[in-house]
């Protein structure tokens, strides 16, 4: 019989009131196994009887193990390589930055190192996007959502994880129960992550976007847009013709009255695809009645034969330029990390990259003064 991971919340607290067990033992338990990873049941104090027998027959301490771990020659980002009980691999990335090197109000924010996860949904991915290595993987399966926290458990026992972004392998939005879910587990104790410090990223899919709002209010929502015509964004983005632009602008549009929240807006720079004076326009054009932080993404190659070629520093910055100037919208430039071990924006596919040394960190993207 398949175990289930006990930080799959829905599961463990199903489990203990069909046995007449209070739900809320899942807190210290919880506690106790981040505390102790290698515990087994019985090591846990002061549970109900049943509970004990419930947790030996039907959960794990874990359903995951941490595999392979890669640190980039910078030292700013490191790479977990998580082994899921059915065999399956997952990557999830700790970035690290230093808010001492961002400014608010004109003066130096306070603070120091702080550590973002970028965790994974699923084992590939079936949207396909033609610039990302994920996509080539294909959709193998869904993580649950004790997988998904599992990653969270994993990545805090190597860096004091402050933000989490839903940007790792697969489609957030496609396995939408498993993901709030999820969030729901990392808002309570001993997690206590802050919803505005959780960031759900997706390609854009209309009706889980309709719903989210509802269902983790706070919640921060990412769209890789990637094009601002729906003609661009197919050749690109193949599930674009399944939500079409403007129906995709339409939720956007009501997710934003009814959150009252910036939307982040991812966009990767493609040379002669998505990057030219002309789509500036149309993308400023498209978003200038919305409240906005459009993220320009470098592209990272993903291997040789790749078909795209990533967007010269010129064109970056007149595209910003022009964003910025043009249509008054906040437009950063993302400094990308982890390149060097296949961890930044696009090159998460299952490998094992060699082993770096550590070095200096960098300011998040949430820290420059724009």
């Amino acid at each position: 019989m398949k175990m289930k991971s006990v930080f799959d919340a829905p599961e463990i607290k199903s489990e203990f009131e069909s046995a007449g067990i209070n739900p809320n033992f899942m807190i210290p338990i919880w506690k106790y196994v981040i505390q102790n990873p290698d515990c087994v049941w019985d090591e846990i104090p002061s549970l109900p009887t049943a509970a004990y027998t419930l947790l030996h027959s039907k959960f794990k301490t874990f359903t995951s193990s941490l595999h392979s771990l890669f640190h980039s020659s910078d030292g700013t980002t490191s790479k977990l390589l998580i082994k899921l009980q059915n065999g399956a691999f997952v990557e999830a990335v700790i970035m690290r930055y230093d808010t001492r090197l961002g400014m608010c109000g004109g003066k130096p924010r306070p603070g120091g190192v702080r550590s973002t996860l970028c965790i994974s949904s699923q084992v590939g991915c079936k949207m396909g996007c033609t610039f990302c290595a994920t996509g080539s993987m294909g959709f193998k399966s869904n993580l649950t959502s004790g997988e998904i926290v599992e990653q969270l458990v994993h990545a805090s026992r190597l860096a004091d994880i402050r933000n989490i972004v839903f940007m790792g392998m697969g489609e957030p939005l496609n396995n939408y129960n498993a993901v709030v879910e999820s969030v729901r587990a990392m808002l309570k104790q001993p997690f206590q992550l802050s919803p505005k410090r959780i960031t759900i990223s997706t390609v854009g899919v209309v009706h889980a976007i309709n719903k989210l709002h509802n269902d983790l209010p706070g919640i921060s929502l990412a769209v890789s847009l990637h094009a601002p015509v729906q003609e661009i964004r197919c050749q690109i983005m193949p599930a674009a013709r399944a939500f079409p632009l403007q129906k995709l602008m339409d939720a956007l549009q009501t997710f934003q009255k009814n959150s009252q929240q910036k939307i982040f807006i991812e966009y990767i720079m493609l040379d002669g695809v998505n990057d030219q004076e002309e789509n500036a326009h149309q993308l400023g054009e498209l978003l200038k009645t919305f409240q906005v932080v459009i993220n320009l993404i470098p592209f990272n190659p993903i291997g040789s034969t790749s078909q795209f070629k990533t967007s010269t520093k010129q064109s970056v910055s007149s595209f910003q330029k022009i964003l910025r100037e043009t249509y008054n919208i906040r437009t950063t430039v993302r400094k990308e990390m982890g390149q060097d071990i296949s961890g930044a924006c696009g090159q998460l596919v299952v490998n094992q990259p060699d082993n770096k040394r550590p070095a200096e960190p960098l300011r998040d993207i949430e820290d420059l003064h724009l």
